[in-house]
């Protein structure tokens, strides 16, 4: 099949267009009528970086694809709006992968109302799905910067940690889930292959009054820098208050490694780092209870000064560094 009619079909597939998208793929460029602000990002997954086509499915390939551009949406508060997704096509890409991937991409976009508003396909070494999104809000202040954080802020965290780490490692060395019951292991591995973006939480803690958002793409102790580093100011987190996902233990210790040192440094959890006024926690808790999609764990504070310090509980630093694609965790 060309390329032509490989862009005709998926357009058949395509839902109808959200009521701000007055324009969608077919033409040369998308029109839209957005709201009063607009947040954009742009994500890419690439084969062998972000995921190993021999180790999941297309369809949890497309999935990812989108969670990991949505959940930039989610660490501003913005509510999903559109998607532009750019494929490039390895040579042994079948048509039945290709269409397995939409299906990936367009469940993912029913789930969370999002529209799949064009695209591109081109041809590349290694499957890469490069992903754009565009999310709303009402008005300018209501999106949630990474750089708002106060000295006398409190840090919270939705979720669990370590999840997407651990199941990394069980997909390097299958011969670990031994260490954890099947289900564990299955969840896992899960949150590294099928990540869930936390839009309704991040714009619970928009509307609770959060003062800084980021979610966690290259691990707790990396993204928390940026936290610091954009606010001028120092984070100070308990490792003992850390909510770890079940299973990370015992992954850790079966490798060698201390458990909070693997979830903090390992990227892929996508939950939600914030920084809110202490007066707001119980309604930004209130709030994620609504949300009905995770919870809200209180992990340290936000002090004068610069840097991020990961307390263990006898008193000592952990020390690391998070991900980096270039540099390795």
């Amino acid at each position: 099949m060309g390329e032509f009619e490989l862009l005709a079909k998926l357009r058949e597939h395509l839902p109808p267009n959200d009521p701000r998208v007055r324009l969608g793929s077919g033409d040369d460029a998308a029109v839209t009528v957005p709201g009063a602000a607009t947040a954009t990002s742009v994500d890419a997954i690439v084969d062998g970086v972000h995921f190993r086509r021999g180790e999941t499915t297309p369809r949890l390939i497309g999935r990812k694809a989108l969670a990991t551009a949505l959940s930039d949406l989610a660490a501003m508060g913005a509510e999903p709006g559109e998607a532009y997704v750019v494929l490039g096509a390895p040579p042994d890409l079948g048509e039945e992968e290709f269409f397995a991937l939409l299906d990936g991409l367009l469940e993912l976009a029913r789930e969370t109302e999002t529209t799949l508003a064009g695209g591109d396909v081109t041809r590349a070494p290694a499957l890469t799905l490069a992903v754009t999104v565009v999310g709303h809000a009402r008005r300018p202040d209501e999106l949630v910067p990474r750089g708002g954080a106060e000295p006398g802020d409190l840090l919270v965290l939705t979720g669990e940690i370590g999840g997407a780490a651990a199941g990394r490692l069980l997909l390097d060395d299958p011969g670990l889930a031994d260490a954890v019951a099947e289900s564990t292991a299955e969840r896992l591995r899960a949150r590294q292959l099928d990540p869930r973006p936390r839009l309704r939480s991040g714009r619970a803690l928009a509307e609770a009054g959060a003062r800084a958002l980021i979610d966690l793409s290259d691990g707790l102790a990396g993204d928390a820098r940026h936290v610091a580093e954009a606010g001028g100011v120092a984070l100070r987190i308990d490792s003992a208050s850390l909510p770890l996902a079940k299973g990370v233990a015992e992954i850790a210790a079966a490798v060698g490694r201390d458990p909070h040192e693997l979830a903090v440094s390992g990227g892929e959890d996508y939950e939600l780092l914030a920084a809110l006024p202490p007066q707001l926690l119980t309604e930004a808790s209130a709030r994620i209870g609504e949300a009905a999609e995770t919870t809200l764990t209180p992990i340290g504070k936000v002090e004068p000064g610069t840097g991020v310090e990961i307390r263990l509980p006898g008193g000592g630093l952990l020390e690391v560094r998070g991900y980096d694609h270039f540099q390795g965790p």
